[in-house]
C-alpha cells in the first residue's frame, strides 16, 4: 500500500469537500453555471500564482496548453455539466448514486488500458466501496430513479474517471501544478463557453450574484481551495497511486461534508459514518498484497 498516495487523495477530497457547505450559500443569490465559470478562472489563476512562486524555472508558454485544455474541456468541464444535468432532471440523491459509482470506471479503464488484473478479494472491495458510498451520500433504497438523469450521471462519472487519468498519462513529464493548470484552462474555457450561450439568452443561470466581504470569503474557499489547491492534490495522488484507487477516496466526499457542516452546527449522520467505514475497509483491501494474509502477519509478529 503506498501510503503517500493515499494520503495525498485524501487531502484532495478533504479540501473538495470544502466547496459543498461555501456553494450552497453562494447559491442563493449566483446562478450555477456563471458561478462554475467564475470557480474555475479563480482556480486557474491560483494554480499559475503557485507555479510562478514554487516552479518559477518552468516556461509557462511551452506548456503543453492545446492539449490540455481539451482533456480538461471534455473530462472537467464537459462532466460536471453532465452531472448538473443528470441533477436537474432526477434529484440530489439519483445524482449522487450516479457519482458514487465512478469507481466502476475508474477500475474499468485500468483493467482495459492498463491490464489490472482482478482478484475476489478486489472485487470484494469495489463492492465494499460502492455500497459505502452510497451510504455516505445518503442514498436511501427506493429514493433514487433510474432514467435518462441517472444515465447522464453515470456518464458524468466516467467522463471524469477517463479525464483523471489523462491527465496523469498524457502529461507524465510535468509537475502536478502544470498538469493541473493546463487541465483547469480546458474546464474553465468550456465552462466559460457555457456561460456566455446562458447571458446570450439571458438565462437565469447567469445570473451574477452579491460580492460582499462574506461571499467573497465563500469565492475563495469554493475556488481556491476546493478546486485549486484540491485538483493539484488529486493529480498527484491519482498519479501515484492510480485512477482505480484514488476514485474510492472522492466516494468519501459526503462524509468529510457531514463533517464540516456539523462543525458548524449541524446533526451528526451514523448511516454516513457507517458508509465511510465500509469505503476505508474496501479501500485498504484493495491495496493488500495478493499473498497477504492474516496467518503471515501472525507468522511475523
Amino acid at each position: 500500500m503506498n501510503i503517500r498516495g493515499n494520503i495525498f487523495c485524501a487531502i484532495a477530497v478533504v479540501f473538495f469537500a470544502l466547496g459543498f457547505p461555501a456553494a450552497d450559500q453562494l447559491l442563493q443569490t449566483w446562478g450555477i453555471v456563471i458561478l462554475i465559470a467564475l470557480r474555475n478562472f479563480l482556480a486557474l489563476l491560483t494554480m499559475l500564482f503557485l507555479i510562478f512562486i514554487l516552479e518559477s524555472s518552468v516556461a509557462l508558454h511551452k506548456l503543453p496548453w492545446a492539449k490540455g485544455f481539451w482533456i480538461g474541456g471534455i473530462g472537467f468541464g464537459f462532466g460536471s455539466l453532465l452531472l448538473l444535468i443528470a441533477q436537474a432532471l432526477t434529484d440530489a440523491t439519483t445524482a449522487a448514486l450516479a457519482a458514487a459509482a465512478m469507481p466502476i470506471f475508474a477500475v474499468g479503464l485500468e483493467i482495459f488500458l492498463d491490464g489490472r488484473r482482478l482478484s475476489g478479494r478486489f472485487l470484494l472491495s469495489v463492492a465494499l466501496v460502492l455500497l459505502g458510498g452510497a451510504l455516505a451520500a445518503g442514498v436511501i433504497p427506493g429514493n433514487s430513479t433510474i432514467g435518462t438523469g441517472f444515465v447522464l450521471g453515470l456518464l458524468a462519472s466516467g467522463i471524469f474517471a477517463w479525464g483523471s487519468r489523462k491527465t496523469v498519462k498524457s502529461f507524465h513529464k510535468l509537475s502536478n501544478l502544470s498538469r493541473a493548470a493546463i487541465t483547469t484552462s480546458g474546464m474553465f474555457g468550456f465552462t466559460a463557453i457555457a456561460c456566455l450561450a446562458c447571458i446570450f439568452f439571458e438565462n437565469s443561470l447567469s445570473t451574477v450574484g452579491l460580492l460582499d466581504l462574506s461571499n467573497m470569503g465563500l469565492l475563495l474557499i469554493y475556488a481556491c481551495l476546493a478546486l485549486g489547491i484540491s485538483q493539484v492534490f488529486w493529480i498527484k495522488g491519482v498519479d501515484v497511486v492510480g485512477i482505480g484507487i484514488a476514485s474510492f477516496h472522492l466516494n468519501a466526499t459526503p462524509f468529510y461534508v457531514m463533517i464540516i457542516v456539523f462543525l458548524l452546527g449541524s446533526e451528526w449522520n451514523w448511516i454516513q459514518t457507517w458508509g465511510v467505514g465500509m469505503l476505508t475497509i474496501g479501500t485498504f483491501l484493495a491495496q493488500m498484497p495478493e499473498n497477504f494474509s492474516l496467518t503471515r502477519l501472525r507468522s511475523v509478529k
